[in-house]
């Protein structure tokens, strides 16, 4: 069962954390299984660039990036050459660790 780190975020998990993941489950799942709440204002359907989430281990064990996901990440503030969508990364079995960027606060 492969782990996933995330890092400190100021606001959405000041501590970090370390969870379980399942195998072919989205980052995004998995942060939202875990009360983590994440920005996904097109509920998942790969349309905007809130969940956009920065991979700092395990970039490439992560499904591949489809040309529609690109499109959007174009759009995300502060685009890294790590940079997914959590809605759209899927896991394998492979642990990965995960920058939430500042900018993405969970809006109430």
């Amino acid at each position: 069962m492969p782990i996933i780190t995330f890092l400190p975020h100021k606001f959405i998990l000041p501590e970090g954390g370390i969870f379980k993941a399942n195998t072919g489950e989205s980052i995004l799942n998995i942060a939202l299984r875990y009360n983590i709440q994440i920005e996904h204002a097109c509920e998942k359907a790969c349309a905007c660039s809130t969940c956009h989430c920065i991979i700092r281990k395990g970039f490439l064990t992560l499904s591949e990036k489809s040309e529609k996901e690109e499109d959007i990440l174009d759009k995300a503030w502060g685009l890294e050459s790590e940079s997914r969508l959590s809605c759209q990364a899927i896991i394998s079995n492979s642990d990965i660790e995960v920058e939430i960027p500042l900018y993405n606060v969970h809006c109430t």
